[in-house]
């Protein structure tokens, strides 16, 4: 049934096991920063999340034009930390390792939401996230995990994340834009993964991602990073290691 958006637009979501003909939907989501593209584990298997896990990859429309799009995998969480440190990159490849597998799923972990610019500040992303909730329960998934990079921790990439992550409001929400709308669809925030996302490339490379000369060494604060890259010009390295803050969806056995 279509959603009414504040904008009197439509929205309908869809799984990509309902409508495969929706699958890799092409909108502008606005900048993302260069770096942010070079993440191995990414490369090497978002492009799957489409076939391998149809019923929580979602696609939104309006009027008929995607608009909006989601990616959750899912996996077993026996005998494995819950929460690893290694977050958005431990759980895919959990997950891509349990398909091949054949090894039943307990969780679905949300790995992005991304949303047409001219569709941004309309609530969709919280649709969203509802509709991954709704998906992965649907499943007998017992949650929908999630490493969560929050809104604004690039305008501080100094501040340690935990202390961050744990900055509320005076209603005892979430100070963070997206980190609330977790814990308002009904999400916890659990703890942080210290090393969720890892980018590590030359220095020539970090200058072309960045535009940035990367010529001492040390810590260096790059446009979108949540944290400062780390650089070494002897080694001619510099790397990337970002925490995301793990946020759990936790569905009733009622």
């Amino acid at each position: 049934m279509p959603i009414s958006l504040p904008s009197g637009r439509k929205l309908e979501i869809f799984t990509v096991a309902d409508r495969p003909d929706l699958a890799n939907a092409d909108f502008d989501a606005g900048p993302w920063p260069a770096f942010m593209r070079h993440n191995r584990v990414s490369e090497a298997y978002f492009p799957q999340t489409l076939t391998t896990f149809p019923s929580t990859c979602l696609v939104a429309t309006s009027d008929g034009r995607p608009v909006a799009d989601a990616h959750a995998v899912q996996l077993s969480t026996a005998g494995r930390d819950s929460f690893p440190a290694g977050g958005w990159e431990q759980s895919v490849v959990w997950a891509f390792a349990d398909a091949r597998n054949n090894v039943r799923p307990d969780v679905a972990c949300a790995l992005n939401i991304s949303v047409a610019r001219d569709f941004q500040g309309e609530g969709v992303a919280a649709l969203l996230l509802t509709a991954l909730r709704v998906a992965a329960a649907d499943l007998g998934l017992i949650a929908l995990d999630a490493p969560v990079r929050p809104t604004r921790k690039h305008l501080e990439p100094a501040v340690p994340m935990r202390e961050y992550a744990d900055r509320a409001r005076p209603d005892g929400l979430p100070a963070d834009p997206w980190l609330r709308t977790h814990v308002r669809a009904g999400g916890r925030v659990v703890g942080v993964a210290p090393a969720s996302w890892v980018i590590a490339g030359s220095l020539g490379e970090w200058r072309r991602w960045t535009g940035l000369p990367f010529d001492s060494s040390g810590p260096v604060e790059v446009a979108g990073g949540l944290v400062p890259v780390e650089c070494d010009v002897r080694a001619d390295r510099g790397v990337y290691v970002e925490p995301n803050v793990w946020v759990r969806h936790e569905f009733s056995t009622a």
